[in-house]
């Protein structure tokens, strides 16, 4: 062998921080925030998108885009019965 450092662990405990309330409130909330950013900005997409598809390519009004009436009816339409 050369030179012979053999490095051993210490005897010393590890030392734990504490962590004030604020900073752990912190951490919880940007936590929630990663977790969140990406369905929320699906969300959004889709709503820009429907918006967007229903007025510009469909020649609608954007209050028609919103309408429970309007998607009960395209239901109709896509599952109705072929007799």
């Amino acid at each position: 062998m050369m030179g012979g450092n053999i490095v051993t662990a210490s005897n010393r405990p590890a030392v734990k921080k504490k962590r004030s309330a604020l900073h752990l409130f912190g951490q919880i909330i940007g936590t929630s925030i990663k977790v969140l950013i990406i369905p929320v900005l699906c969300v959004v997409a889709l709503g820009v998108g429907l918006a967007l598809g229903y007025t510009v390519l469909g020649d609608r009004e954007l209050s028609e885009a919103f309408d429970v009436n309007t998607w009960k009816h395209m239901y109709d339409l896509v599952f109705a019965n072929g007799n």
